[in-house]
């Protein structure tokens, strides 16, 4: 352990990050060992450079954005819609659509310890985030009679207690053969002033790297190989929270198979033109999203010839890739995003302190950068009422109260 200690300090020492050994002597043996091995997975170079470069803000003139065109799901006609449907089924049905759910982050903000997915909704009886996404697979899956496999994206923290809550539950009544589980990346969070901050005294805080690592993360998984092997041709990407996201919408398949385009994401209508919603725009001639803040509120005002707003959809985490795309960007590193939160840290005493307010950045790459290195997107704007009702805290507009009557009214009873 000595020589593996004087590495450590070695490192330390060129990236200035000493005080992570300042508890060292308090440690066990065992506590030692695991904060040396953790020190030394740690790419330095990787997490501050992120740090110095997110100092550095990047201006995006309204010159370089143009609109993407989309279609409303309301405004479809009929024999669309039975096209559309149409297209879909034929997909599910001949066993070319995988379902793949994100699920990495914590029920923290919900007032509880457990992965997010297993929090429970107020319904009758009582279900979770993961029996209702299941819910929705069953039913296509038994009108399709296919097997559709699902793959579950958590974090390393909350993996084990995924698995162990879906074996508590007999997968639903899911075959779980049809079912794998897999994780995302971490990152260190890094406060302020450049530091890597401790969770603990023997425990550097890493946080998950946000769910654009996917598509790594299924290549690390050599899942994109059982991917092939089965045939997909279509994974739908959603969120665990969204109770009315139902990840087999056979229109919403449909139609992005039906524009010979490799993705396909469902927009919302922002409807308040000053908010900070990133929107749906062509970018530098590719698809993005992009930040308003750095997007003049003039442009959500733009309309065409028909009085259709170009610049106000905006992104609710539904998006289909074909397989192909999904291989593509899993050879591509995707941008980090820089976000500054709140974190509990050890002090210089080796006290647990939460801060009054945020205190340090945490990195994320996000789905949505991927659309970028694409020409074309299909766009399938659906109605928010209807099709959106995430659970993101206690209390604000995306509460489990809402999420609940929304979830009873357009899917208990419809």
């Amino acid at each position: 352990m000595n020589n593996k200690l004087d590495t450590v300090k070695s490192i330390l020492k060129k990236y200035k990050q000493e005080h992570l050994l300042n508890f060292y002597s308090e440690l066990t043996d065992s506590q030692k060992s695991d904060l040396l091995n953790q020190i030394l997975s740690i790419d330095f170079d990787e997490i501050l450079s992120l740090y110095e470069d997110s100092k550095v803000e990047i201006f995006k003139s309204t010159e370089e954005v143009a609109p993407l065109p989309y279609i409303d799901k309301q405004s479809l006609t009929a024999s669309e819609i039975d096209n559309y449907h149409n297209i879909g089924i034929k997909a599910i049905q001949s066993g070319k659509v995988g379902i793949i759910t994100l699920a990495g982050g914590q029920g923290s903000r919900l007032g509880f310890s457990g992965p997010k997915g297993t929090f429970m909704l107020d319904t009758s009886p009582k279900k979770s985030l993961f029996e209702i996404v299941c819910d929705y697979i069953k039913t296509i899956s038994l009108k399709s009679k296919i097997a559709i496999p699902w793959y579950i994206m958590t974090s390393i923290n909350n993996y084990f207690d995924t698995i162990q809550f879906f074996n508590q539950n007999n997968y639903f009544g899911y075959d779980r053969n049809n079912v794998t589980f897999f994780t995302q990346d971490n990152l260190p969070i890094i406060d302020v002033n450049g530091k890597l901050i401790l969770s603990e005294i023997y425990k550097v805080n890493l946080a998950s790297n946000g769910n654009g690592n996917l598509f790594s993360a299924l290549r690390k998984a050599n899942l994109i190989d059982v991917m092939e092997h089965k045939h997909l041709q279509w994974l739908f990407v959603g969120g665990v929270d969204n109770v009315l996201l139902n990840p087999l919408d056979p229109i919403f398949i449909g139609y992005t198979i039906s524009t010979g385009y490799e993705i396909g994401s469902k927009t919302l209508f922002k409807e308040n033109p000053s908010d900070f919603s990133w929107v749906f725009a062509r970018r530098d001639n590719k698809p993005a999203i992009v930040d308003c803040e750095n997007f003049a509120e003039e442009l959500s005002k733009i309309t065409d010839e028909k009085g259709n707003y170009l610049y106000r959809e905006t992104n609710m985490l539904a998006h289909l890739f074909s397989l192909n795309a999904i291989k593509k960007m899993s050879t591509i590193k995707l941008s980090y995003h820089r976000a500054f939160r709140k974190n509990a840290f050890v002090n210089d005493e080796g006290m647990k302190q939460v801060p009054d307010g945020p205190n340090v950045y945490k990195f994320e790459q996000f789905v949505f950068n991927a659309f970028s290195y694409f020409d074309n997107i299909a766009l399938l704007r659906v109605n928010k009422e209807e099709e959106f009702a995430p659970i993101k805290d206690f209390n604000g507009p995306y509460n489990p109260e809402i999420a609940t009557q929304k979830y009873e009214k357009f899917v208990l009873n419809k």
